[in-house]
């Protein structure tokens, strides 16, 4: 950063900048005379920015990064520093000018001098302050909704909509541990597509998407509401039922066999239309079980229905 002079002989009035709006211009240049001005190069960090000290740009304009990452532009008239110089703290930012700039330099105690003789700078550095809080307070909320949306998508299958695995792990031993301590029943449904592999190879794997998205649609169309619907890999899917007893929960599946059955995956009629069906694990949260368990019990249920011949339930 290249000194040039001082404030008083650089022709600059600061009558239009917002920290010192409505501030005696005699007194206020009288006070800053003595205070330097520099010139910053196009793409020149500030390099003494870790000192506790108030800029205001001249000319040209600053881009300054927080500790956040955030990007924001200081255009002529505008100040950066200010929290360091209240805090007496370094200012962490980093700062760089996006054009080739001039910027008026106060130190931290000529700062504070300004503001015991101004009570009408002291509110304007309250307004700059409580405008930057809510500008700051505004950016978070969108990035903690941006994050929430990204941590929804990252636990949803993006072929079928459904919750994925990672949510599954996350949210059944939640599921788990308030049916113990309710006392309320949980039970779950493993499916698995009958022969896909064998649908695959036929129709193509295109078809198989199809046909996985229609098996999604039978899910969620035919759940209430509490239920959840998860794809728990390949072409096996898994519904979790809260407060639903073993009877109930082979009611459930059967219900979702015979809609499953009924299925169009080829919106073409004059392709051949097969029938999807699937085989159903049925099982219910015992009083000495954990998540892991209940899967077990609901996955070997299913294997059993398999063995049996697909297409049906076991419970």
């Amino acid at each position: 950063m290249e000194h040039i002079g001082t404030f008083g002989a650089s022709g600059y009035s600061l009558r239009d900048t917002p920290l010192f709006r409505d501030a005696d211009e005699t007194q206020l240049a009288a006070v800053l005379a003595n205070c330097a001005v520099c010139r910053l190069a196009k793409g020149r960090p500030l390099a003494d920015s870790l000192r506790a000290r108030l800029y205001i740009v001249l000319s040209g304009a600053l881009a300054e990064r927080g500790a956040d990452g955030a990007v924001s532009q200081i255009f002529p008239g505008e100040s950066v520093g200010e929290q360091s110089v209240l805090d007496e703290a370094a200012n962490l930012a980093d700062i760089s000018a996006t054009d080739d700039t001039e910027l008026l330099l106060i130190e931290a105690d000529l700062v504070w001098q300004v503001i015991d003789q101004s009570n009408g700078v002291a509110r304007n550095l309250l307004r700059l302050l409580s405008f930057r809080i809510r500008a700051a307070g505004a950016l978070l909320r969108r990035r903690q909704k941006l994050g929430e949306f990204y941590r929804q998508l990252s636990m949803n299958d993006a072929l079928t909509g459904l919750y994925n695995r990672a949510w599954l792990n996350d949210m059944l031993p939640r599921l788990v541990a308030t049916a113990q301590r309710t006392g309320a029943p949980l039970s779950v449904v493993m499916i698995d597509l009958d022969h896909f592999k064998r649908f695959n190879d036929t129709h193509g794997h295109l078809a198989g998407d199809d046909a996985l998205r229609s098996a999604a649609g039978v899910l969620n169309a035919a759940l209430r509401p509490l239920d959840f619907a998860v794809r728990y890999g390949g072409e096996e899917m898994v519904v979790l039922l809260p407060e639903t007893s073993a009877r109930l929960a082979a009611m459930v599946a059967e219900r979702l066999r015979l809609r499953l059955r009924q299925v169009v995956v080829f919106g073409d009629m004059r392709l051949p239309m097969p029938h999807l069906t699937g085989s159903f694990g049925v099982a219910t949260l015992g009083a000495a079980m954990d998540e892991l368990q209940l899967l077990a019990a609901a996955d070997a249920a299913l294997y059993r229905a398999k063995q049996a011949g697909r297409d049906q339930i076991s419970l």
